[in-house]
């Protein structure tokens, strides 16, 4: 590992198997308890490393909170709000200078930034738990501890990683777990969930949960490390994130025909990783109480120490938000009460095993498609957005399409008439074909609230990168297979043509700017099959590669059996063990439909916890799966920040752990969006935001045996 830059301030060890468990006399002000229980003849219990823990990939780092620090890598509330941090030398960027590229863009991806929106007035790192702009640039000092959960192949290397703030008092210990959101690296949740454990004096337990950047430069074989550093893939051996499964001979021939072209590992591990979500939550838990013992334990002699903290004895909040929060649901469902003591979770994805007769109604009516899997509506979607996106009711949508505005409409244009040409869609021109798609996503479970939003879900291309990324996940299809045509490569700028040799890598920041699932950093969503070469999958045929899309809908509606095993792997009984949850989400949220999830697990766990249920669900009306993009105009004047809510969520429940406060039950919250024109809406105030409350009346959703009613 390279030299930081803070030799002064701040010190990195890496510690091998002799050394693992003397970390905590790294870190300043770790002071042995022997007041701690007698746990072997007198003596406490050896502080073991956990045995999924790759002792030789453990390194520590202390952070003083003023050059350097946990929360913003030094760079303070106002740094983050700033331009991307530079690099002293773009050819050989340092693991101190990527982590502090990829904590500024992980904070700014999960929360709004606007000047008008909520950064620096009710979140950020200046605001207190309280609300109140207090805490100045909000730099906090501690101790990181990084390390590789592995089952001993070297090929899973899900990284792990415990923040320990100098805030936190042993006596009063508690753990919240910040597991990465999408397929982001392992700082991926840190404002979603890592800033208010901070906050809170508590450790934070994080995991990029064996998806993260793990990105493999095929032509250059190059691929990524634990800290972001790169390395050749042979040379980096066991150490690297990821390195594809291929073999030289297919490599070299793949290389040949399709030049430029990139493996990332939530795509192409071919261990479909989302099914060891929870697992690895509970590992990131398990490995910050070894972390904590190590800096509070008892001394049990000049180079050990003891257990002072036994399972169940730290309070612990399994949080974050989308991928992170349906990996705490899981690792909830998961533990039967030994590590995790309550949960809350904003916008989960998760995937439900529905009971019979669990339903979902709204005003009384059912929602026939209620509880429908990612690999369902993700595909369908992604088929019927680009011409959706013309219906009469998304008139007025926020596009963020990088595209000119006459190759957008065109583009629509052709996909009406393509899914009208194979039966998907009906109608004689174009609005008609563009209103069934939208009427026939509204059958397949999506609100008539995200209407707006259909048309930046796939001109931003999360919903197409989404559905390639999961299609290959849950076939465990390898990166030479092309599965339905597509593959990640870098393009031409103007032209969308593929194999274009980059300037720079970007496997140099993909730790740093990348978010697991291209496009992303420089790296595009490629469709191979027409025209020669392949190109950006939006340009490459007129109807942006219909026929990719098609493919990637028939692998579910087939029962294609890879797939099918692959999402019954990953899906959850929704039985939380009797623990507190909570759950918010907006019901505008056009990527993980509010009927496919958080209403949807309400509504089994119901069923399967019954009266032993202590799951609340809080839902956003005007609230939508990106809260980045509300400083987006026609985001701005139409949607509210969820953020928001999870972060009163969180205090809800830390109020009801420790005062024993009843917890507020389901209800819709009715925001007010901010109005104005778009991109020109008024600040965010108070008045937008009704807060959750303790008798909602009108606005309480009704749960029981199984029935979920939610007012309109």
């Amino acid at each position: 590992m390279r030299d930081t830059p803070f030799a002064v301030r701040c010190k990195t060890v890496r510690l091998g198997a002799a050394m693992a468990i003397t970390a905590a006399a790294l870190v300043p002000g770790a002071q042995a308890d022997m007041q701690s229980g007698d746990h072997n003849g007198g003596r406490p219990a050896m502080n073991r490393l956990p045995s999924f823990v790759v002792a030789s990939s453990l390194r520590t780092t202390s952070y003083d909170g003023m050059s350097d620090d946990l929360l913003t890598a030094g760079l303070g509330k106002t740094g983050l709000a700033g331009a991307q941090p530079a690099i002293g030398n773009p050819a050989a960027p340092t693991a101190a200078e990527l982590r502090r590229l990829a904590i500024w863009s992980n904070y700014r991806a999960l929360v709004d930034m606007s000047v008008n929106g909520g950064y620096g007035r009710f979140w950020g790192p200046n605001v207190d738990l309280y609300g109140n702009d207090t805490l100045g640039e909000g730099k906090i000092a501690g101790a990181e501890y990084l390390a590789y959960a592995d089952d001993g192949s070297g090929r899973q290397n899900v990284s792990l990683l415990v923040q320990v703030p100098t805030s936190f008092d042993p006596a009063n210990p508690c753990i919240v777990t910040a597991t990465s959101s999408g397929s982001r690296g392992v700082y991926g949740a840190i404002s979603a969930a890592g800033e208010w454990g901070l906050k809170r004096g508590c450790a934070v337990a994080y995991t990029d949960k064996g998806s993260g950047n793990g990105a493999h430069e095929l032509m250059t074989d190059a691929v990524t490390l634990i800290d972001g550093l790169t390395a050749n893939a042979a040379t980096a051996g066991r150490t690297s994130l990821f390195t594809a499964n291929v073999p030289a001979g297919a490599l070299a021939a793949y290389n040949q025909k399709y030049p430029n072209r990139y493996a990332f590992k939530h795509a192409h591990s071919q261990q479909n990783p989302e099914a060891d979500w929870g697992k690895d939550t509970l590992e990131a838990v398990q490995f910050a109480y070894w972390v904590l013992n190590q800096q509070f334990g008892p001394r049990v002699d000049a180079s050990n120490r003891g257990v002072r903290y036994a399972p169940g004895d730290i309070t612990t909040i399994a949080a974050s938000v989308s991928n992170g929060g349906g990996a705490a649901l899981a690792a909830a469902e998961q533990d039967p009460g030994k590590w995790i003591t309550a949960v809350v979770v904003g916008e989960p994805q998760i995937n439900v095993r529905m009971p019979g007769d669990a339903q979902v109604r709204e005003g009384g009516q059912r929602i026939a498609e209620a509880g429908k899997p990612l690999a369902d509506y993700m595909t369908l979607a992604n088929l019927l957005q680009p011409c959706a996106a013309l219906a009469d009711a998304a008139t007025g949508a926020p596009y963020l399409t990088a595209l000119p505005v006459a190759s957008t409409t065109a583009i629509r244009e052709a996909r009406c008439a393509s899914l009208a040409a194979a039966g998907y869609v009906h109608g004689g021109d174009t609005q008609a074909q563009a209103n069934d798609a939208l009427a026939r996503l509204h059958a397949a479970g999506y609100e008539a609230d995200s209407d707006l939003l259909q048309a930046p879900m796939w001109d931003s291309q999360a919903v197409p990168a989404v559905a390639v990324t999961y299609a290959n996940a849950y076939m465990r299809a390898s990166v030479v297979d092309n599965l339905c045509g597509f593959s990640f490569g870098t393009t031409n700028a103007s032209t969308g043509a593929a194999g274009v040799a980059p300037a720079v890598s970007p496997m140099l920041t993909v730790f740093g700017l990348g978010n697991g699932v291209p496009p992303t950093n420089g790296v595009s969503l490629v469709y191979n099959v027409t025209p020669p070469g392949g190109a950006d999958h939006r340009l490459a045929t007129p109807d942006a590669s219909f026929a990719g899309a098609v493919c990637l809908r028939t692998l579910w509606t087939n029962r294609d059996p890879r797939m099918r095993q692959s999402v019954q792997a990953i899906s959850v009984n929704a039985n939380l063990h009797g623990k507190p949850a909570i759950i918010v989400q907006g019901r505008s949220d056009a990527l993980v439909p509010i009927n496919h999830a958080s209403r949807a697990y309400l509504a089994a766990n119901s069923e399967r916890e019954g009266s032993r249920s202590q799951l609340s669900l809080y839902e956003v009306m005007n609230g939508q799966h990106f809260d980045a993009f509300l400083g987006v105009p026609g985001f701005d004047n139409h949607f509210v920040p969820v953020h928001y809510y999870n972060l009163e969520a969180l205090n809800l429940m830390w109020n009801h752990l420790k005062n024993g406060t009843p917890l507020p039950p389901s209800q819709v919250i009715r925001t007010i969006p901010r109005g104005g024109s778009a991109g020109a809406a008024p600040a965010l105030s108070v008045s937008n935001l009704p807060s959750i409350v303790a008798n909602p009346g009108s606005n309480a959703i009704q749960v029981r045996d199984g029935v979920v009613n939610v007012p309109h």
